[in-house]
């Protein structure tokens, strides 16, 4: 009988086949009352309900990976972590929601989202999860830290192990001439000799061998370029395996034996939609900068152009102004604090929601991020809603909220520079962005709603 590993691994070597939508039934109205009259009625056809995968198809790619991701850090996701969307995936939340005794949905509420990233956070945060560049390979992978923290390197590759050496992984290089990934695979069923093997996946451009090697599991996954190959290791005691196997699949997917040579930035979009709050009566706005940043024209929809009069690279802030507007609400920036939860106000991208411009509200969670560090949100709002308010229980600003690309354990995150997905700009650093640049914010408005703008900026 195969261990849970090793099924795991199989399942991930599968393909991700995309599930049929359930069409919707006819449903003819009742007319009521006694003598119903002999009118001509046409039966009414309902809108097709929206499905599990029609939801996921909606989200953002940076979304579905950190969910595929989260849901793979509570071990009910299995597949490859690639941001594609897959009956398994639909499956996994419907196993999440199951395990958590609410309704199998397929479809998780801001609630059970947010419960789901802080436990996939605090697990990640448990091993000390982290994406690194191996200096002498410059291969990428996850290490965690608090498992392996001492490392060793030579000219054949870098070792992070265990005080006590019950876990190990070892990154290893060679040269080696004609390379298959088949020959490679048989030759690391050899060496060292006694290795026990219990799954073996090979693909024309890699391979993966797990079993026994002496008293320890091991895990292997390998790869060539040319003549070089490039072989992760992972080792552990038996005793140690419930809590290093659900670390080995992410360690797995995020394994990249030749990232490229230079990181790219991502690319612009044409046309990006971000939210401002307004904050004075004559059309001051504080919005997210990247979102704004490059732009050949900023429009604010319904009010016509903006001109950004400043911005804030560390706190990720940008001031914008519109002339000649009138009944203006702004906002009063009250002086809130960022507790456990919080409310954002923003207007959605008009992709997610049907070309709609209405401010909605959505509650997240708050966590920082490291000793002084970051104010994390999860779940991120929606795009869109980058530069939104957020509120305290109270009802008072807490600040704004910043969406930035997620790292998650992923090859394909390789190329994407470590960033939290969503980040709360305190309300003291906006109040004082502001009093830097002369903006006296003196909005009496409690209405975030009427406040909240949707941003548009055109780049080439």
């Amino acid at each position: 009988m195969r261990s849970w590993l090793a099924a795991t691994l199989m399942s991930m070597t599968m393909f991700m086949a995309a599930g049929d939508s359930a069409e919707a039934q006819m449903v003819a109205p009742s007319t009521a009352g006694t003598k119903p009259k002999a009118v001509a009625t046409v039966p009414i056809r309902p809108p097709a309900l929206q499905t599990p995968t029609d939801t996921a198809n909606a989200m953002g790619q940076s979304e579905r990976l950190a969910l595929q991701s989260d849901l793979a850090w509570v071990g009910e996701y299995n597949g490859a972590i690639t941001g594609d969307v897959s009956e398994r995936m639909v499956a996994a939340i419907k196993d999440y929601q199951k395990v958590k005794g609410g309704k199998q949905t397929g479809v998780l509420n801001p609630q059970e989202r947010s419960v789901l990233a802080e436990t996939a956070r605090r697990r990640q945060d448990n091993v000390g999860w982290k994406l690194v560049t191996d200096t002498v390979t410059g291969s990428r992978l996850g290490i965690p830290t608090k498992l392996v923290p001492q490392q060793t390197s030579d000219a054949n590759g870098t070792k992070w192990t265990s005080p006590t050496g019950t876990i190990q992984v070892v990154l290893g290089r060679r040269k080696e001439a004609g390379p298959t990934t088949a020959k490679l695979a048989d030759e690391e069923k050899k060496d060292p000799p006694g290795r026990k093997i219990d799954y073996t996946v090979v693909k024309p451009d890699f391979f993966v061998l797990s079993g026994m090697q002496g008293l320890k599991k091991f895990y292997l996954r390998g790869t060539f370029k040319g003549d070089e190959v490039r072989v992760m290791t992972i080792l552990y005691d038996q005793a140690t395996e419930n809590t290093v196997e659900p670390v080995v699949i992410a360690m797995s997917s995020a394994f990249s034996a030749f990232p490229p040579a230079t990181q790219a930035p991502p690319p612009r979009k044409t046309v990006e939609y971000s939210t401002g709050m307004v904050v004075t009566e004559d059309g001051a706005i504080v919005t997210d900068r990247e979102a704004t940043d490059g732009c050949l024209a900023i429009t604010i929809q319904g009010l016509g152009h903006a001109d950004r009069l400043a911005e804030d690279r560390d706190r990720g802030l940008a001031l914008l102004h519109i002339y000649g507007a009138h009944s203006l609400k702004p906002l009063a920036l009250s002086d809130g604090a960022a507790k456990s939860s919080v409310d954002i106000v923003g207007i959605a991208d008009p992709q997610n929601q049907g070309g709609g411009a209405a401010a909605t509200s959505v509650k997240s969670q708050v966590t920082q991020v490291g000793a002084g560090g970051d104010l994390a949100l999860s779940p991120a709002p929606a795009v869109g809603f980058s530069g939104a308010a957020a509120f305290d229980g109270d009802g008072k600003f807490a600040g704004l909220a910043v969406l930035r690309p997620v790292v998650v354990a992923t090859t394909a995150a390789a190329n994407t520079p470590p960033a939290t997905q969503a980040v709360l700009v305190t309300g003291d650093a906006v109040r004082d962005f502001l009093k830097a640049n002369e903006v006296s914010a003196s909005g009496t408005s409690t209405d975030a709603k009427a406040a909240a703008v949707r941003v548009i900026c055109v780049r080439k």
